[in-house]
């Protein structure tokens, strides 16, 4: 079963229980499959686009959280921090910020990287590996951490 058909399941099944935070994430979820697929030649997505486009949902949602936090906002904050926590539940599990540093020294140790000059490098490797189960934010912070 593909995204698309269990954000379609998963929106009858929150219609049905009258869930409406939740309903309002999967319609978002929805709309940017659909988005998505009209805006490529072919109509399908992949597993990395559908990964990219669901990271891209959170990240809006917690910007957005974040500026009703600080404008005391409350309803909005806590609106859109449930719309992420809906999205992450698509998203295939992260890894751990362990993990995420075990696997950085590795790259560093094949690439060769030696200083903050060739974080590029070690980002270009990471990036590829790392699609979808890591945030490209704390991945950066880390390597950054580990160069310096």
């Amino acid at each position: 079963m593909n995204l698309e058909e269990k954000i379609n399941a998963d929106i009858k099944t929150a219609m049905l229980n009258k869930d409406r935070g939740t309903l309002e994430s999967l319609r978002a979820i929805k709309s940017a499959i659909l988005l998505e697929k009209t805006s490529k030649a072919g109509g399908e997505l992949n597993e990395a686009a559908e990964t990219a486009m669901l990271q891209r949902l959170i990240k809006q949602r917690r910007e957005a959280a974040e500026i009703y936090k600080q404008q005391n906002r409350d309803d909005l904050y806590a609106s859109e921090t449930e719309q992420a926590a809906v999205i992450e539940r698509y998203l295939p599990e992260q890894m751990s910020a362990e993990e995420i540093e075990k696997a950085l020294r590795e790259i560093i140790a094949q690439t060769g990287a030696a200083s903050m000059k060739e974080m590029g490098k070690v980002m270009g490797v990471a990036t590829k590996l790392f699609a979808g189960k890591a945030d490209n934010k704390t991945v950066s912070e880390t390597v950054k951490k580990l160069l310096s």
